[in-house]
């Protein structure tokens, strides 16, 4: 009897997709049986996350949204990292899930960290979290009176990073407790109404690459410990009403690529130890007190791309450093009480975007060579000086620059007849006159008649 091939075929295939289906069944049911439950949260840690949002925000029911464990399925911010037990000897067994980071506040439209309230305070809880390792608030603070408490410093020392920042009523000081974690790299502190002086503690973050403690209320001395943060890249203690002088440890820092001091009240000279920074690229001293000139140590920082000194008493000439400073990008020295000339080098800075000089007692004329500058630069302030002669500057610039080109204020400034446009408060240049004879004048006597009549003589053979 004849047996259809194509019967037989489809029943083989049934067969095979039967057996197929109950081995995947088995291998799954097994997986199952074999596979531990998730870790979840140490019950102590998630009572305290809890804490901190209902801290932050206590209008929102953050246990009813969130009734799960946090780490698997918690408000973005909260991030969670697998640590081993200490009981265990190999690295994969046995692994419990921590929180390693907190994130709270608006950060910007494209984050959604758990959301303030206008009663946010700081969460007493955060010391409850042995393994944090970063802590954010950002405008968090903003409405209510919120305070550092002694307790807050409380903080597991495997902390890396602590960011403040814009939190205007937040209050309290900088304990010198937080010269006690070891591994911490970033420190920032901004825009709140934290007060008192910086402690010298902090001189024992060995491992401190940022330091900003800007715009808000301190007081006191920049410690002389702050040059034992060999590794610190950026410091930035603008805003303040930090007063004394720099302290010459600040030359030790030779890892910094941005120090920012301006908006505080420092005074006496600038230490020649500033010259030993060597990979600055942004010094900002500005609005300050500090006397004795235009430090000349600024000629052996050549990294330096930004340079503000706007507004310290400084006085002084403009010293002959440019040369070794090409690369700036844009200098601030404007009522320094400058008195002299524009040196000719600083036409060498052929990539200066912008040069601001103004209000000071410059005298003499603007170099030629900074003609150099017409391919960088967006901005020129000479105002309120005491500059005289021929204008340097082309046409094409003059007309480029419009009114960024500012230079009113200096009476013996003139322009050019290549200009054709006049700058507001300059005046053209005189053509150079030719003196004419005076054979007699009224009014005089015969002796000064017979000066005047030799002086006209004397003009005629000269001209012969």
């Amino acid at each position: 009897m004849a047996v259809d091939c194509s019967l037989l075929r489809s029943f083989l295939i049934v067969v095979l997709l039967l057996l197929l289906h109950h081995h995947l069944a088995f291998v799954v049911y097994a997986t199952e049986e074999d596979q531990p439950p998730l870790p979840l949260l140490p019950a102590g840690e998630q009572e305290a996350a809890y804490l901190a949002l209902e801290s932050i925000n206590p209008s929102i029911p953050w246990r009813s949204l969130y009734p799960d464990d946090l780490c698997l399925s918690g408000p973005h911010g909260i991030v969670c990292d697998l640590f081993p037990s200490s009981s265990s000897s190999s690295a994969k067994a046995d692994a419990s899930p921590h929180i390693v980071e907190l994130n709270f506040g608006y950060l910007s439209d494209f984050s959604s960290n758990p959301e303030c309230g206008l009663n946010a305070t700081v969460p007493t809880s955060l010391s409850s979290f042995p393994f944090l390792r970063k802590l954010f608030f950002y405008n968090c603070f903003t409405t209510a009176r919120a305070s550092l408490t002694w307790d807050f410093w409380n903080l597991s020392l495997a902390v890396e990073e602590l960011v403040f920042h814009q939190n205007p009523s937040l209050a309290g000081h900088l304990s010198g407790r937080v010269g006690g974690f070891p591994r911490l790299r970033r420190l920032i502190v901004s825009g709140t109404r934290i007060l008192g002086i910086i402690p010298p503690e902090v001189g024992n973050l060995q491992q401190l690459e940022q330091l900003v403690l800007s715009r808000n209320r301190l007081r006191g001395e920049i410690p002389g410990s702050i040059g034992r943060l060999g590794v610190l890249k950026v410091l930035d203690l603008c805003g303040n009403r930090i007063a004394g002088v720099l302290p010459a440890e600040i030359g030790r820092m030779t890892a910094l690529v941005k120090l920012d001091l301006g908006s505080n009240r420092i005074s006496g000279r600038v230490p020649p130890e500033l010259g030993q920074l060597r990979r600055v690229e942004l010094l900002d001293l500005s609005e300050n007190r500090l006397t004795g000139g235009v430090p000349a140590a600024l000629a052996e920082m050549a990294s330096l791309r930004e340079l503000h000194l706007s507004r310290n008493p400084l006085g002084g000439t403009i010293p002959e450093i440019w040369e070794k400073l090409g690369g700036i990008l844009g200098i601030g020295m404007s009522r320094l009480g400058l008195v002299g000339n524009i040196p000719s080098s600083m036409g060498l800075l052929g990539n200066v975007r912008y040069l601001l000089m103004d209000n000071n007692k410059l005298e003499g004329e603007v170099p030629e060579q900074f003609r150099r500058m017409e391919g960088s630069a967006v901005e020129i302030n000479l105002e309120n000086n005491g500059l005289r002669g021929r204008l340097p500057f082309s046409a094409a610039f003059v007309g480029r620059l419009s009114s960024k080109l500012k230079l009113g204020g200096n009476r013996e400034l003139c322009l050019g007849e290549d200009l054709e446009s006049a700058i507001a408060g300059l005046r053209r240049c005189n053509k150079t006159a030719v003196p004419r004879p005076v054979l007699f004048t009224s009014g005089v006597s015969s002796s000064d008649k017979s000066f005047l009549f030799l002086s006209v003589i004397s003009f005629f053979f000269s001209c012969a």
